[in-house]
């Protein structure tokens, strides 16, 4: 069995700022499709990048991808393997989410959303 644990906030870049994320813990199997959630309430917060943290020892954040508003940027060697999606637009609440195609060995990671203002 793979085991992917997700955690909420990437300390330091949140700065008062809460942001929620589920679920918070995952077990899957390779193959399974797997989408995490992310939402905040800052309006005007409407960048939303995630971060992977390997297993074992490694403590490099490396960049997934990111959502400005409605645009997507992800991250070679992501693009395959995972999607971004949401609409940070408008003056609402804030929801994105990230959309892991087929879990494979290589997912099993400690994930982070964060969120950052537009600029």
């Amino acid at each position: 069995m793979l085991i992917v644990l997700l955690f909420s906030c990437l300390a330091g870049v949140c700065l008062g700022l809460e942001v929620r994320q589920s679920p918070s813990e995952v077990f899957a199997k390779p193959g399974d499709t797997l989408q995490i959630i992310c939402s905040h309430d800052k309006t005007d917060y409407r960048q939303m990048l995630w971060y992977q943290r390997s297993p074992g020892g490694d403590t490099a954040m490396k960049l997934v991808g990111y959502l400005y508003f409605k645009d997507v940027t992800m991250e070679a060697p992501y693009d395959k393997d995972f999607n971004i999606s949401g609409d940070l637009g408008g003056n609402t609440a804030k929801k994105g989410s990230l959309l892991m195609k087929s879990v494979g060995r290589g997912h099993s990671a400690v994930y982070y959303c964060a969120a950052s203002e537009a600029r």
